[in-house]
């Protein structure tokens, strides 16, 4: 019969080969993604991960609904937007490591996949133009830079009546390809993506009439995975992120 200090001992020795056993949590990346970032992002990560065997989850939405989602505890490492404002509050609110810095600057393009449509401002106010879409300006800042465009030009009330609004770049660039709307505002990235290139017609909307849309990046509170989220941080200012950041409409000179 085994006694009880037995028991004890072929109890605990079992508990230790238990644990010894437990595969170890292979670190990965969550990255908080703008979603005028996503197919940059994509090519990003795959590069990235290929370089170091770290993977990266990536979580999209619009900048301003995934930054209510870190200032709420969401459990994200890394927090690349479309704008300084959503990572300079986070900064604020004490939710990351550094101040933010600038990555990239973006770029707004007016897009049409109706064949008979020639992308321009001047068509906007034309009576076939029944549906313009655009990002959410509250929570986008590729929507806020296209409101800016249309006040500049004294248009945003003449068409206001026009404008269809999505939940984020994506959402509005997605009513734009399946011409829900007739032509829309979106992200150079966004026309560039593999996925779309060559699908329909876009064009450039002169820089001067919007404000410089600096996108920026910050590392969020994490005591763990501090060196793998470093890394990943160094690699998107390296020439090899610097080379498909351009590749996707992007620029790391202010315009």
């Amino acid at each position: 019969m085994i006694s009880k200090l037995g028991s004890l001992c072929i109890f605990s020795l079992a508990l230790i080969m238990l644990l010894g056993c437990t595969p170890k949590k292979e670190p990965h990346i969550r990255i908080a993604t703008a979603a005028s970032m996503h197919y940059t992002m994509q090519e990003l990560s795959k590069v990235f991960t290929l370089q170091t065997g770290i993977p990266c989850d990536i979580i999209t939405g619009s900048s301003g609904k995934l930054s209510t989602q870190i200032l709420q505890g969401a459990p994200y490492d890394i927090f690349v937007a479309a704008d300084m404002d959503y990572p300079n509050t986070l900064f604020q609110n004490k939710k990351t490591v550094v101040p933010p810095k600038i990555y990239a600057y973006g770029e707004l393009v007016l897009w049409t996949t109706t064949s008979d449509v020639a992308p321009s401002l001047q068509i906007l106010s034309l009576p076939e133009i029944k549906h313009i879409a655009l990002a959410n300006p509250k929570t986008a800042p590729y929507g806020r830079s296209a409101i800016e465009v249309l006040e500049k030009l004294n248009l945003l009330d003449r068409i206001s009546y026009k404008l269809v609004y999505g939940e984020s770049v994506a959402q509005a660039s997605q009513f734009i390809f399946s011409q829900a709307a007739d032509i829309g505002f979106t992200a150079k990235s966004v026309v560039m993506a593999p996925n779309t290139e060559n699908k329909g017609k876009w064009t450039t909307i002169n820089q001067q009439l919007y404000t410089p849309i600096a996108q920026g990046l910050v590392v969020l509170q994490n005591k763990e995975q501090q060196e793998e989220i470093q890394q990943f941080y160094n690699f998107l200012f390296s020439d090899a992120a610097t080379a498909i950041l351009n590749t996707f409409g992007y620029s790391r000179t202010k315009p």
